[in-house]
């Protein structure tokens, strides 16, 4: 029993030391960019050795992997949950939603990739999120719909990632903007379905 818990109590701490990693790695990608940040930086601003920090990533790509898996998650249960969902106007109400909820979760990642799309592109993740992105944009679009009404239902995601950044500088609840950007999103995709009603 004694070892059960001591192993419990280690997966847990290592965890924790995972997280931190990944917390702080992702804080100095952001302040200095990927390319100018050092295995050994982030062993630094953490206070561990570079073996520590090897325990658990070899490479800075798999630190940034680990974030962008971990960070994504909800994005990918969100899209096997919409794959399965007739292609109504709750349908994707209901997935811009979520989304709007997986990018708030995931706002530091969306910001480092943004500041570094040429690096992003380099990498493992850039070729991930775009297939994500194909996979968000045919469970909001409707295929049938004319093109001015697929035109609009795309925007609606769109929509989401733009307020993220766009926003960051104005004043204001983060909530509150999230919610004003959702519901022009929601609007969009509104104004799609009603256009295909009285086509």
């Amino acid at each position: 029993m004694g070892g059960t818990t001591m192993d419990g109590t280690k997966r847990q701490r290592r965890g924790d030391t995972r997280q931190r990693i990944q917390d702080v790695a992702l804080e100095l990608f952001a302040e200095q960019g990927y390319e100018k940040t050092s295995l050994r930086e982030i062993a630094e601003r953490l206070d561990v050795t570079k073996a520590a920090l090897y325990y658990h990533f070899k490479t800075k790509e798999e630190i940034l992997v680990s974030i962008f898996e971990d960070l994504t998650r909800p994005i990918d249960e969100l899209i096997a949950w919409g794959k399965t969902q007739p292609h109504s106007l709750d349908t994707k109400r209901e997935v811009l939603h979520r989304y709007s909820e997986a990018l708030s979760g995931a706002a530091p990642l969306f910001r480092f990739m943004q500041e570094n799309q040429a690096t992003v592109r380099e990498l493992s993740i850039g070729h991930q999120f775009k297939d994500r992105m194909l996979q968000m944009r045919d469970i909001i679009r409707d295929p049938d719909a004319d093109l001015t009404g697929q035109v609009r239902c795309i925007s609606a995601l769109f929509t989401l990632h733009a307020g993220m950044f766009v926003l960051q500088d104005v004043e204001g609840d983060p909530e509150d903007k999230r919610k004003a950007v959702l519901e022009v999103a929601v609007d969009l995709v509104t104004q799609a379905h009603s256009d295909a009603q009285t086509s």
